[in-house]
């Protein structure tokens, strides 16, 4: 059978390529110091990469493998069901901005169900998506079983809380609210300290696409040069800098598919990161916490975002596939 697995989507990184290597120029510009008095209003994190690292093919084979036997466990067709998931994952790269990402999923998901196996009753959809909702609760947390944190994940984002800084887990919102609580669990990482964490009930686009960043913008209030991306991809965590928005590299996972010159931007191993945000001067505001900023941007405005333009959803991830047992 196959299945997605789609670099940009937050699943995996592109099967079958590894983690780049950071040039010895580059290394030896990494940033540790802030610049004298420079602060920002809220600053976001990737998570898988950055602060959690779980080889993708390991994260794959176990996501399908708990997902299949939990199917068999149900009486649920494991192909019919694998099928309609990736045709709702690839449908979040490409929706309208007056839905959330979940709905576009479980839109899609549905239409492929019903088109492999026949009309889904109102009670098939309850017990479908509950079924989900019971993986990601109780079977999805074990998937990263043995990764070994980094300690230097922890200690970053426990000094910006400390400093009063407003904190968004910006990571792909392709899943549930508790895969990525679960995966935070794996890096050891306290994800009572984010203000706000995406996720697929409270987001409408994904990365790279712009208006992925301008909607976490938009809830936070904040300019977009007020704001600082850590990442470790140059695609979906780079494309920030399109919005005038700050940014800091993390090398020890990059990605750079596309060649990204490193050392154009703050850049430095999470370690390095942790000792940057220790040179960071306090937050002058916490407006950026304020609020329900886990509230989707639709909340406020049902047309979506109103400051981001219909070419900011035209990035696309891009799909991969592999065979899958």
């Amino acid at each position: 059978m196959a299945h997605r697995t789609d670099e940009a989507s937050g699943m995996a990184r592109a099967v079958g390529t590894g983690y780049d290597a950071v040039d010895p120029e580059a290394a030896a510009t990494a940033c540790t110091q802030a610049e004298p008095g420079r602060t920002y209003d809220a600053i976001f994190f990737d998570m898988d990469g950055t602060l959690v690292d779980l080889d993708p093919h390991t994260f794959l084979e176990r996501y399908y493998r708990l997902l299949d036997a939990r199917a068999r466990r149900a009486g649920i067709n494991a192909g019919v069901f694998n099928q309609a998931l990736d045709a709702g994952f690839l449908a979040m790269g490409d929706h309208p901005s007056t839905i959330t990402n979940a709905a576009a999923f479980w839109n899609a998901f549905f239409d492929a169900y019903a088109a492999i196996a026949g009309p889904v009753l109102l009670k098939d959809k309850r017990m479908l998506v509950d079924f989900l909702q019971g993986f990601y609760d109780e079977e999805f947390p074990t998937i990263g079983k043995g990764v070994v944190p980094n300690p230097a994940a922890q200690e970053a984002v426990a000094l910006l809380a400390a400093k009063g800084y407003p904190l968004y887990l910006t990571t792909m919102p392709l899943f549930p609210r508790a895969g990525v609580l679960a995966r935070l669990a794996w890096a050891q990482v306290d994800g009572s300290l984010f203000s706000r964490i995406t996720c697929y009930d409270n987001s409408t686009a994904v990365k790279p696409q712009l208006a992925y960043y301008y909607e976490n913008l938009a809830v936070a209030g904040a300019r977009p040069d007020r704001v600082l991306m850590v990442g470790n991809n140059t695609v979906d965590d780079l494309a920030c800098l399109d919005t005038g928005m700050d940014a800091y590299l993390v090398t020890d996972c990059l990605i750079n598919d596309n060649g990204f010159d490193v050392a154009s931007v703050k850049h430095g191993t999470l370690a390095q990161f942790a000792a940057f945000a220790q040179s960071l001067a306090d937050c002058p505001s916490r407006a950026a916490a304020a609020g329900r900023p886990n509230r989707s941007p639709l909340d406020d405005d049902p047309a979506g975002v109103s400051y981001a333009h219909p070419g900011d959803r035209s990035r696309k991830p891009r799909p991969q596939w592999e065979d899958h047992d």
